[in-house]
């Protein structure tokens, strides 16, 4: 049976907490959220959820705490926040719930809580902290969530529960976003093994729109390949192959001549009609058709061969 109430503790509120609201209302949207620490609303009942309190770890109960002795920890001994428990127990129904086809609900469900879930649960437990993320500490998602709590001198009795409210609205936002991607890139990966073997020995991918493309070129091993050519809304785009997820370095630039020109000095740099652009960067440029995005392309990993020796 669908629980009548969700019930969390009142007072201050962190990451763990909300982002089990955000699983728990899109679950059971005529549920009743509820904040308390009383006794009456925080015992476990056949008619609610308790999480983030109540001092129990018990399922079957419907209670996902983790602040008492003995508390729960993953099959490597990392710590459980709410969230975590929440998402071992409720997170496959949600990704059904966002309408993940089931083929793809392991391979979705897994990524995420290990990038997503993890991380809050190690932060909550003090197991990890936002510091280090150096300068952008203050900009993870359990440092930007505890901006939208009340001022210490706000004497509206509902401001907390407000924003609260107005905490779960934004991550559930970013949990959505964040799982379309992790989908989006699955579904992009079988377009992608198509495009590199059509390819062939080739050194250029053409893809037929743009998606994520490097989990797939480094799952199947294209190492040859050096720059990817696909529609955009109004022109063609060429762009390079980072060498690794973390960095900016790519397998191969554009040519030098072509950093930062547009227009008719690029045309007249790489000559070839119907060039655009060349980001200073030399990792992306853009011509008006296909023909001419290919031969930027071509004309890209001629440069880059050469320089190669």
């Amino acid at each position: 049976m669908a629980p009548n109430f969700l019930v969390t503790h009142s007072g201050g509120f962190h990451a763990d907490e909300v982002l089990s609201s955000v699983i728990l209302t899109r679950l059971f949207p005529d549920a009743r959220l509820v904040r308390s620490r009383a006794t009456e609303w925080i015992t476990p009942g056949a008619d609610r959820i308790v999480y983030d309190v109540g001092g129990a770890y018990d399922a079957a109960a419907g209670i996902f705490d983790h602040h008492q002795r003995g508390a729960p920890q993953r099959d490597d001994s990392q710590p459980f926040s709410s969230f975590g428990l929440i998402w071992k127990h409720f997170g496959r129904d949600y990704l059904t719930a966002l309408s993940v086809p089931m083929p793809f609900t392991e391979a979705v469900y897994a990524p995420f809580d290990a990038s997503f879930v993890l991380p809050i649960d190690l932060i909550d437990n003090g197991a990890l902290s936002p510091d280090s993320a150096g300068s952008l500490a203050e900009l993870t998602l359990p440092s930007l969530l505890e901006t939208l709590k009340p001022v210490f001198d706000d004497a509206d009795p509902e401001a907390t529960d407000r924003s609260f409210h107005a905490a779960i609205a934004i991550a559930r936002n970013l949990v959505e976003a964040k799982i379309a991607g992790i989908h989006a890139k699955l579904r992009a990966e079988g377009l992608v093994l198509q495009a590199i073997a059509s390819a062939g020995e080739g050194r250029v991918l053409e893809l037929p729109m743009g998606m994520p493309f490097r989990p797939a070129i480094v799952k199947a091993g294209a190492d040859h390949l050096l720059f990817v050519v696909h529609p955009r809304e109004a022109d063609w785009c060429v762009t390079g192959i980072r060498r690794a997820e973390a960095g900016f370095e790519l397998r191969a630039d554009l040519p030098a001549a072509w950093a930062g020109l547009s227009g008719r000095e690029l045309e007249v740099a790489a000559g070839i009609e119907g060039a655009i652009f060349c980001h200073n960067g030399r990792f992306i440029a853009a011509a008006r058709t296909r023909k001419a995005a290919l031969t930027l392309a071509r004309l890209a990993v001629e440069d880059a061969e050469k320089r190669a020796g």
